[in-house]
């Protein structure tokens, strides 16, 4: 299995991950006593500040999880995994980063951070369209 098949399993894994963590978050407001079941916002600011920055961490995950699998599959199904391996695993760790500084918190040192591990991920799928592109 190549790297990139590997990243692109990690990429599915954190979402499914994260998406394990909301609904704790929301069962748990439920159970406190803090919400309805049948009421939840999907911006989850009904939610604690950890349950909306977990919502939103989630969402942010699934919001970008289509550019990256796109390139890593069309990587893997045209045979040019050596294009994306070299950096899928620094993709990935970025990916992950950013969740976790989004779900920590919200002070300007962490917005920057978390915009720029973003950032990392937007130049290396710019480097990796541009040589997907060039082989065509």
């Amino acid at each position: 299995m190549s790297i990139t098949a590997i990243a692109l399993i990690g990429l599915v894994a954190w979402s499914l991950a994260l998406t394990l963590v909301l609904v704790i978050a929301r069962f748990s407001a439920v159970f406190k006593g803090e919400g309805e079941i049948n009421k939840f916002r999907p911006d989850g600011t009904d939610l604690n500040p950890l349950g909306a920055r977990i919502t939103r961490a989630h969402a942010n995950s699934l919001e970008y999880i289509a550019l990256p699998v796109g390139l890593m599959l069309l990587a893997i199904a045209s045979g040019n995994v050596a294009i994306t391996d070299g950096l899928a695993m620094v993709f990935l760790g970025s990916r992950i980063a950013q969740s976790v500084v989004h779900t920590l918190s919200t002070s300007k040192l962490m917005v920057l951070t978390r915009a720029t591990l973003f950032t990392v991920q937007i130049v290396i799928m710019i480097i990796w369209a541009c040589d997907l592109y060039a082989i065509t």
